[in-house]
């Protein structure tokens, strides 16, 4: 395919040109802001190492019935109203790595983003929240953190 035949498909089909251009551009913009946020989003997996072997803080911030339904074993129940990064639960921790989670990830990419603005160096997220863990087949506890 030639060059012009490119340019007469992109001007013949300026709709469906400009669509895959927006969609380009939305996709290189959100792998940069996530190169450059400050955490990382881990699986199921390395979440279990980081707890395993660096006693890392679990800290879920679903809602509170979400939470009582199904938490990971050691989370602690934070809501987003009250997610305070220098609260007497993280500040003591500011050093150990912190993993924030939710129902499905989405919400605790911006607790994590305050973290990180708030001087924690080791900060992540569980990719895919609760949900992905479950997905693995891991344990998820009921009741009261």
């Amino acid at each position: 395919m030639s060059m012009d035949s490119l340019l007469a498909f992109a001007r013949d089909n300026a709709i469906l040109s400009l669509g895959l251009l927006g969609l380009t551009l939305a996709l290189v913009y959100t792998e940069i802001a996530r190169l450059f946020s400050g955490f990382k989003a881990v699986s199921p997996a390395e979440l279990t190492a980081l707890i395993n072997r660096e006693e890392a803080l679990l800290v879920d911030i679903s809602p509170i019935g979400d939470f009582e339904k199904g938490h990971i074993a050691g989370a602690k129940s934070v809501q987003l109203s009250q997610f305070d990064p220098e609260s007497k639960l993280l500040a003591k921790v500011r050093d150990l790595p912190v993993v924030v989670t939710c129902r499905s990830g989405m919400t605790a990419a911006g607790a994590a983003r305050r973290l990180v603005k708030a001087g924690f160096k080791k900060v992540y997220t569980l990719e895919g929240g609760n949900a992905a863990w479950q997905q693995a087949s891991l344990p998820m506890v009921k009741g009261k953190a």
